[in-house]
């Protein structure tokens, strides 16, 4: 008898330390990739301000940034907007920002002066995908510049962001998923369609997924992938790590299993690095040599790692997604030089 009740305090004590650690991945996962667990937390704010205290805050940084914004603004307040909305298969409504340009015209005028030719600019649209945490309008900038350029543009927010339902952050993803319906509205538009693919951070990551898939559209012609992760399986760990002090094994393998039975995907399958090896679509790999939020190496990592024609181009000075703001003419030079050759 005392060896069958030993049995059953050690049945019990087990059974609680396993459902403890399990509400605790549960909050894990939630406070990491649940945007309304996130806003209870007010997780956001603490985010956005972790990232800004991790951003270089050099004078020039801060003015050519304070310029781009200006110029942007001004762009919007003429520019014609339309509201997108598609429903994803699972039965989640995303929303995108379209800025439509006309076929044809005498040419367009970009930042620095550079006048390009809008000949065929019906066929050419660029797809703009934002990062963690973020929303469509902190890509207005860039589309700003496509649209110099002759491009129509697509600004979707990502799957339970901004505007658009869903309820798990899918580090890629389930995005690159939702984002063969974007591709699909634009074909319809503009059935001949020529197709960028331009992301920061985890939308960058989201584009390189998309490159090495192997249902990837033949539009896509290139992609720009600014301060890409080579996997959101090593990112958790290292926000696991960052935000709560934890070492990453065991939780994020934990994690993986509870998103895989909450979510319904494996951030394991979340490979940038994986997809570059199998694509095929030319690429510009961008990142910031101070980028205390995905380390630049990971961008060297990925283009050693790409089987297309690619280049890098690495920013010095610049933190995370900031080498727009570091060397506008260079950055956004370098991107119109690239594109020229593919598009």
């Amino acid at each position: 008898m005392h060896r069958k009740k030993l049995l059953r305090i050690a049945i019990a004590v087990f059974a609680a330390l396993f459902t403890g650690y399990a509400v605790f991945v549960y909050f894990l996962v939630s406070a990491c990739l649940v945007p309304s667990f996130m806003d209870r937390l007010n997780a956001f704010e603490d985010i956005t301000a972790k990232c800004y205290s991790e951003q270089m805050q050099t004078a020039d940084i801060k003015e050519n940034r304070s310029q781009l914004l200006s110029g942007t603004q001004e762009w919007l307040e003429k520019v014609e907007r339309k509201k997108i909305q598609v429903r994803t298969a699972d039965g989640y409504l995303l929303t995108a920002a379209e800025f439509p340009t006309e076929t044809g015209g005498a040419g367009s005028t970009d930042s620095t002066g550079t006048t390009e030719s809008t000949e065929s600019a019906g066929d050419k649209w660029a797809l703009l995908l934002h990062g963690y945490t973020g929303w469509k309008e902190e890509m207005y900038q860039f589309a700003c510049w496509y649209h110099q350029q002759g491009y129509s543009v697509l600004v979707p927010d990502l799957r339970c962001q901004g505007e658009s339902e869903g309820d798990f952050i899918g580090m890629g993803w389930t995005d690159h998923y939702d984002c063969e319906l974007w591709i699909a509205h634009i074909l319809e538009q503009a059935p001949e369609a020529q197709i960028v693919l331009h992301g920061q951070s985890m939308g960058a990551a989201t584009a390189l997924l998309m490159a090495g898939s192997p249902e990837a559209s033949e539009h896509i012609k290139a992609v720009v992938s600014d301060s890409a992760y080579t996997s959101g399986y090593e990112m958790f760990g290292d926000k696991i790590t960052e935000w709560f002090h934890l070492p990453a094994a065991p939780f994020v393998d934990s994690a993986c299993v509870m998103l895989r039975l909450r979510g319904g995907y494996n951030l394991r399958d979340a490979s940038p690095l994986r997809a570059v090896a199998a694509s095929g679509i030319p690429t510009l790999f961008i990142h910031g040599d101070e980028d205390r939020m995905i380390d630049v190496n990971m961008s060297y990592e990925l283009f050693e790692a790409a089987a297309c024609e690619k280049e890098l181009f690495i920013v010095e000075g610049a933190g995370h997604a900031q080498a727009q703001d570091k060397a506008p003419d260079a950055y956004y030079g370098r991107i119109s030089e690239f594109l020229r050759r593919y598009l």
